[in-house]
């Protein structure tokens, strides 16, 4: 980057070239790792049974009780505490058993399914919104381009995510994301844009490209008509990076005087030399012109740039720190602060002028107002411990008194619940009931789970260790509940861990959809959704397009009809989440779930 030393101070270089931009929740991600290994023979996989066992089951159903398998439907009357039945044909081993007439399972978010979609991936519902702001396609990979996803895709796929068991859909940010694109990866070797979601521009409006306010209400209306809840991911650690195309657009920032010249007409539609990386375009930059003022500006935020406080290392100060060169949001600050200049100049923004208002007023204002008028359900929480433990105290208080000003406007609507909820993203959180618990969240994201899995996913039993543990730490535990997961966007693929062997994809539904607390399914989880292109960023390609083909071909249909019982068998039994474990019998492993009148009883035969 010759042009770079020749015009930029040496550390504003530095720090600038490497925005690398492979965060999507990215500032508080785990490090980059080589792909996962794939699962082995010597994970102690066992072949599930097909022929009749003996199941006790007198630790839940009395003697005389009609008990129905879920998996088949075949039933059998409890005689000397035990029933005898055989798997269905493709259960992998498994028997769910419920009384014939069980209660009508009460929801709860001890024991949610939810379900994670990045919207941008997931469904295409109206090409009529696929291009906004000059974003293109790059023609290659699209690693990190706009792929069309969008609010009216998420709507038409609600009956879908029903099959599945679903009760909550936990969405990436709706809000409109930075304009243009950063160098993604080390290397700089494909467009960055904020498909995620995780780099906005204006938390007050939807991004054009996922859809308009409307299309969100109808998604959210659909979802609670359906009983799914809303939950929404939110930031208030850092806003998106800045961009030539967001310089040129709403002009903050500066280049270098006689720089232009080597830009086209449109600055987001700039290409690199053969010999540079994306990250050369930092060198048209001059990040100490006092027109960076008209940007976030420096009460805003810690960026290192002009007259900006230059942020510490987030391991140095994680609260104060920048991650990836990211913009830290000052929400420790107590100075009143006024609207920065580019969102008062901004038409399309709805933010405006709060007397007397803090960083995290405003941001507090913004994220609320989505409750306040759409009746979202809940937050997912963006790198919770980049943030004082205050703010999010404030955040969750301002937003039940939204979700309660809904609910007095829509007084006929069953959903949104009374409670709001909010899961942070704590890496590397276990189950443990931590100090987030004080700062107003209901959950927190369970790390250890997708390891775990693993032998679950090559035979059940292996699992008792893990239910029995979380159970034991869950249950009995006011104010106290994880979620868990075996995929996700910031570490690795299951189709990865099972090395592309849908019998496994498969197998890991019950190793996921019977563990107690919260469970979330990211998408194409129960389809195999294969990793995608993904550069000198590793994480880009846990995001792939959903494998709608496989799916609507056939191609995995025993996998998804798999995870659908087991999701259906989840969501009519809060007990499966919620309820008291007990192991009943190793040979066959059989263990009981009981919460308040719902029970079942769970076998898995091996040969």
């Amino acid at each position: 980057m010759t042009r770079c030393a020749n015009h930029l101070k040496l550390s504003a270089c530095i720090a600038t070239a490497l925005i690398t931009a492979g965060c999507a929740s990215g500032p508080g991600n785990p490090p980059d790792v080589a792909g996962p290994p794939a699962l082995k023979d010597s994970n102690g996989y066992c072949e599930a049974a097909s022929a009749e066992m003996t199941i006790p089951v007198g630790a839940a159903f009395a003697d005389g009780t009609l008990v129905r398998d879920f998996y088949t439907g075949n039933t059998a009357r409890v005689k000397n505490g035990k029933v005898t039945m055989a798997p269905g044909k493709g259960a992998e081993g498994l028997v769910l058993l419920e009384a014939t007439e069980p209660p009508v399972g009460r929801f709860t978010w001890d024991g949610a399914t939810v379900y994670f979609a990045v919207t941008d991936r997931f469904a295409n519902g109206t090409t009529a919104n696929d291009r906004n702001y000059g974003r293109l396609p790059d023609g290659k990979q699209e690693i990190g381009t706009f792929h069309g996803g969008d609010f009216v895709g998420l709507t038409e796929k609600l009956d879908y995510l029903s099959k599945l068991g679903v009760t909550a859909l936990w969405m990436t940010p709706p809000f409109e994301q930075m304009h243009g694109w950063v160098g993604g990866g080390d290397q700089g070797d494909f467009k960055h844009y904020g498909y995620h979601g995780y780099y906005a521009l204006d938390f007050t409006v939807p991004d054009a490209n996922f859809g308009t306010r409307e299309e969100f209400r109808t998604l959210v209306r659909e979802a609670h008509e359906r009983g799914i809840r809303v939950v929404m991911d939110v930031v208030m650690n850092h806003p998106g990076y800045s961009t030539l195309q967001d310089m040129q657009t709403f002009g903050f920032g500066s280049l270098f005087e006689g720089f232009e010249q080597y830009l086209p007409e449109q600055w987001g539609h700039w290409q690199p030399e053969s010999w540079e990386s994306l990250h050369a375009y930092h060198a048209f930059i001059d990040y100490d012109h006092p027109d960076w003022s008209l940007w976030w500006g420096k009460d805003w935020v810690r960026a290192g740039i002009a007259d900006y406080d230059t942020p510490p290392n987030a391991s140095v100060d994680p609260v104060r720190g920048s991650l990836a060169f990211l913009p830290d949001f000052k929400t420790e600050a107590t100075g009143a602060v006024d609207l920065p200049v580019f969102l008062k100049n901004k038409e399309s923004s709805r933010s405006e002028q709060l007397e007397g208002a803090t960083v995290r007023d405003y941001l507090i204002t913004w994220l609320t107002d989505w409750v306040r008028e759409f009746g979202v359900d809940g937050f997912r929480v963006d790198t919770a411990k980049h943030v004082e433990p205050e703010a999010w105290s404030e955040l969750k208080q301002k937003a039940q008194a939204a979700l309660e000003d809904y609910r007095s406007r829509h007084p006929e609507a069953d959903l949104p619940a009374e409670d709001f909820w909010m899961v942070a993203e704590v890496f590397p959180h276990s189950v443990r009931k931590s100090a987030y618990f004080d700062a107003g969240f209901d959950a927190v994201i369970n790390f250890d789970l997708q390891e775990e899995a693993k032998a679950g996913a090559a035979c059940l039993s292996a699992m008792e260790p893990v239910y029995s543990e979380y159970a034991g730490k869950l249950n009995g535990t006011a104010g106290f509940n994880v979620l868990s997961y075996i995929s996700s966007h910031d570490t690795t693929l299951f189709s990865q861990i099972a090395g592309g062997d849908h019998s496994l994809q498969k197998r890991a539904a019950a190793a996921l959809m019977l563990t107690p607390g919260a469970v979330q399914v990211f998408y194409g989880d129960e389809s195999g959704r294969a990793f995608g292109p993904t550069g000198s960023d590793p994480h880009q390609g846990t995001r792939s397009d959903m494998n709608w083909n496989a799916i609507e071909n056939g191609d995995v249909s025993a996998i998804l009809e798999h995870w659908q019982t087991l999701g259906q068998f989840r969501a009519r039994h809060p007990a499966i989440g919620a309820g008291e474990h007990r192991l009943i019998s190793q040979q066959p492993y059989v263990f009981s779930r009981t919460h308040g009148d719902d029970r079942v009883v769970v076998a898995f035969g091996r040969k």
